[in-house]
């Protein structure tokens, strides 16, 4: 019995029309309102793309909603 519990699977960045993302499986339908951002690899792969591209949290309709009450 195998312990490895390393997964092999490919998966893709996708993002949202509020540049929110996350990943999903590489060999599946996209789900309604995603799309594939570029970046495609093992989870970790991705998770850590998402880290670096994704430095601000918020959805974007709140930061053009700041953006316009602020200036």
């Amino acid at each position: 019995m195998s312990t490895d519990k390393t997964d092999y699977r490919e998966f893709l960045v996708v993002v949202n029309d509020e540049d929110q993302y996350s990943i999903w499986f590489a060999d599946r339908d996209l789900p309604l309102g995603w799309r594939a951002e570029g970046k495609r690899g093992p989870r970790d792969e991705c998770l850590a793309h998402i880290d670096q591209v994704w430095t601000d949290m918020r959805p974007r309709s709140v930061r053009e909603h700041l953006a316009a009450q602020s200036g």
